[in-house]
Parts: C-alpha cells; structure tokens; sequence
C-alpha cells in the first residue's frame, strides 16, 4: 500500500472535491471486472472517487484495504459511501499522455475566415 504524507493528503483532497465517482461497488462485491475497472480509472486520472452501495460499514472498510493492497494505492479519504483513491502515473503513462496531445494549437474559427 502506498503512504502519503499528510500535505499530499491535504492536496488531494482538495483536488478530488469537484470529482465525480466513476467505479461504483454494488452489492457483489469486489469482483474482479471492477478491480480491474479501478485499475484502469487509477491508470488513467491517478486520483479517483469510488462509491460504494450498502451499508455496512465493516464492507467498505474491507474494500478499501483490499484495493488499496492489490493495486498499490493510497487512500485520501472515505466520507460515508465514497471512497478517494490516488495512485501516481507512472513513466509509461506519463509518456503516453504526453504523446497524446496535439503538437501544434487548434486553429480557432476566425483563422480559417481569411
């Protein structure tokens, strides 16, 4: 599991305040489809939120440490049923998102109007 200091902690949380849930944990459970959709969101953005349906409170603590165990994340926060989880990019994808971009800037409207 990943540990970060309380600053970083601070910041990320701040960071994840306008966020939007993208993995929702039903009833089921972890299976693996969502670990591995939670791999993919924590690839893709670092820092995401996961709501978790049901109410027990054990559960969600044991989701949390599970996650946060097998795919090497830290967790920031866990406000009722909404669990934050950051995990940095890393040198791969950081190169692919750089890759990503558009070399020179989009032309606006006017440019083309002559």
């Amino acid at each position: 599991m990943l540990q970060i200091t309380s600053d970083q902690r601070r910041q990320l949380r701040a960071q994840a305040h306008g966020l939007n849930p993208v993995v929702s944990i039903s009833e089921n459970g972890l299976t693996e489809s969502v670990m591995k959709e939670i791999e993919t969101s924590l690839n893709a953005h670092e820092l995401i939120k996961i709501r978790v349906f049901g109410d027990s409170r054990e559960n969600r603590d044991a989701f949390l440490q599970q996650i946060c165990t097998e795919l090497s994340a830290a967790s920031v926060q866990q406000i009722g049923k909404v669990l934050v989880l950051y995990r940095p990019l890393s040198e791969e994808a950081k190169n692919n998102k750089t890759q990503n971009r558009r070399a020179a800037p989009r032309r606006t409207k006017r440019s083309y109007q002559g």
